[in-house]
């Protein structure tokens, strides 16, 4: 969410890099910003609210400078202003934090009693205030730190200056994100790859209750007090790969990855044929339910994973919305498969049902696109989505990547129970072949979008339905019109607006439905013509070229017809395009939506 980035180095030029790192980190989102540095050892703080662009109008990018902190904020305590952005200065220390401290007003009103007053609202200034506390005690930054991190409760990733060591950048991390990059005579912390890979490829990832010390030439890790060893990794990704590469939005460019995606993700698995599914897959034949848990449209992944593992593996799945989840009484079985499925790897809530799952004993398989993130370590298993960087805030290569993976389980599984003939598996083998054009071919109906987007972008309600498989993918197409063009929808399970919701139906009202499973197509076609038939202006995504009857539908989309598990990476893409033209004809931010975060690290 909020976005960390900070220098220490031989250079004079902090406020470049500052400012630099925080532009790449826009992604994230956020609603104020703000650096700190050094000049001649005196801390200038400047903040502002709003776009990035406003801060960088009040700052001097002549001014020598060989330290900083930089920060980007979503507000969770305190209104976005100037007060409560970052960086915080309170005493001798300066501090930028993501996270969120849970007992920060029990600090606040100790501190207060000790003298010290808070301009803002933020639990933020209020580890400052304690870390300043404490080091009137010891005079000591590392004891310090220690000591406030047995204190704190709750999640941060903490970017700190000491006015007494005017050469040193210090960090704390504990569920919340935060790497220190490598270079030569220039150290880097940073919450996300981007703001530093211009930068430096090397980088050291911390782990929760670690703390450092960095200087120019010299990084010393700590944790429990005790100095620790570290391994300086290296990105495998370079910067040109978070460019637009000539596309007018990441999200446009990222659409267009997605054949490219589906092969890194699944010929690994695939290149052998079946074979190479079982030798490089866990058995999951040996779990007597999955248990699928995920936050937004890493949810309705796993809702697209559950229809296909059960309709095709003939194995129970259960699919848990992770931050209802861990407030839940779960009832996990012994025999019980707990995975957990997440872009980031460091979406708090499904980090946070990883570990309940663990202290229950439970297996555990992340479904992760960033490797060596917390999820990726934490989890007993990993399968890797091949992604790449997604920078759009609104997924749409890292959720078919995840579909994609899910639907090789159900393969896996469904041969391990010997319930897939051969014939259907070299079915299923030569549409993932051709899987990758026909994707190709349903980006490149821009014209069939963009008609779509101009017949419903002056309507406030739209109504996406569908059942099974279809109802799952309803849900994803009605979260991506909302994320990107501010606009009221809802997915229905197609036989229950019946039950209430088509009295919302008037004459003009957009609907779209989708019928791509023929053992259920006559229902959900039954339910199209109700709402037709009250005036709706029905949007039919289909596999089925022919009709026996048409007139229940105002616009046709027909995706290639491809084998059940694999169906729904087509199914999506129209779903993906008609959201982004409309946000576009409508002018809307479409790469970072207002009020939304790419990696919610909070709770």
């Amino acid at each position: 969410m909020c976005g960390i980035v900070g220098y220490v180095g031989s250079n004079k030029n902090s406020v470049h890099v500052l400012i630099d790192g925080l532009k790449k980190l826009e992604y994230r989102g956020y609603d104020s910003a703000g650096i700190a540095y050094l000049e001649n050892n005196k801390l200038n703080i400047i903040k502002s609210v709003g776009e990035l662009k406003k801060l960088e109008s009040k700052v001097n990018f002549g001014v020598s400078s060989n330290i900083g902190l930089g920060h980007t904020r979503w507000a969770t305590h305190g209104i976005a202003d100037e007060v409560n952005s970052h960086p915080h200065k309170v005493g001798k220390f300066t501090i930028v934090h993501n996270g969120i401290v849970e007992n920060y007003n029990e600090l606040r009103s100790k501190l207060k009693s000790e003298g010290y007053g808070f301009k803002s609202e933020t639990d933020t200034e209020v580890v400052a205030a304690l870390l300043d506390s404490i080091y009137k005690t010891n005079n000591d930054v590392l004891k310090s730190i220690r000591k406030m991190t047995d204190i704190l409760d709750g999640s941060y990733a903490l970017g700190i200056m000491c006015e007494d060591d005017n050469d040193t950048l210090y960090v704390a991390k504990n569920k919340s994100p935060l790497i220190i990059g490598v270079g030569e005579g220039d150290n880097y912390i940073a919450s996300d790859v981007p703001a530093i890979l211009d930068k430096t490829k090397k980088y050291i990832a911390l782990e929760d209750g670690c703390y450092a010390k960095i200087t120019s030439s010299e990084i010393n890790l700590y944790k429990d007090g005790i100095k620790k060893d570290f391994n300086v990794e290296e990105f495998k990704y370079d910067a040109s790969d978070i460019s637009k590469k000539g596309y007018e939005h990441f999200m446009l460019k990222e659409m267009h990855e997605q054949p490219e995606v589906f092969r890194r993700t699944t010929n690994p698995y695939l290149e052998s044929g079946i074979d190479s599914l079982i030798a490089k897959m866990p058995d999951f034949t040996k779990y007597g339910k999955i248990r699928i848990v995920a936050c937004g449209s890493a949810t309705h992944a796993g809702l697209v994973g559950k229809q296909m593992i059960e309709k095709f593996a003939n194995a129970e799945v259960q699919v848990d919305t992770a931050s209802e989840f861990r407030y839940c009484k779960q009832f996990l079985k012994e025999d019980e498969l707990v995975i957990v499925v997440s872009q980031s790897g460091e979406t708090a809530d499904t980090l946070e049902a990883l570990n309940i799952a663990k202290k229950n004993g439970n297996d555990t398989l992340g479904i992760i696109n960033e490797k060596g993130s917390t999820i990726a370590r934490e989890a007993k298993m990993v399968l890797y989505t091949e992604a790449g960087k997604e920078i759009a805030v609104a997924t749409t290569k890292a959720y078919s990547a995840q579909v994609a993976l899910l639907s090789l389980i159900a393969l896996n599984l469904s041969y391990k129970k010997d319930l897939v003939d051969k014939k259907e598996i070299k079915e299923i083998l030569e549409d993932a072949n051709k899987l990758p054009g026909y994707i190709e071919s349903l980006l490149n109906k821009e014209e069939d979008y963009k008609k779509i987007a101009e017949d419903i972008k002056d309507y406030n309600d739209i109504f996406f339905i569908g059942r099974g498989i279809d109802y799952a993918l309803a849900m994803e197409g009605s979260l991506k019109l909302k994320e990107i063009s501010y606009t009221h929808s809802e997915a229905y399970a197609a036989g229950e607006l019946k039950h209430g919701t088509i009295s919302l139906i008037d004459e003009g009202t957009p609907v779209v439905a989708i019928v791509t499973d023929d053992n259920i197509a006559p229902k959900t076609i039954s339910n199209i013509k109700e709402v037709k038939s009250r005036g709706a202006n029905v949007i039919y995504i289909t596999n089925k070229k022919d009709e026996n009857e048409d007139g229940f539908y105002d616009k046709k989309i027909v995706v290639p017809k491809v084998n059940y598990l694999l169906q729904p990476l087509l199914t999506v893409i129209p779903l993906q395009m008609v959201a982004y033209e409309l946000a576009k004809l409508k002018g809307c931010s479409i790469d970072k939506p207002k009020n939304l975060a790419k990696s919610v690290t909070v709770e």
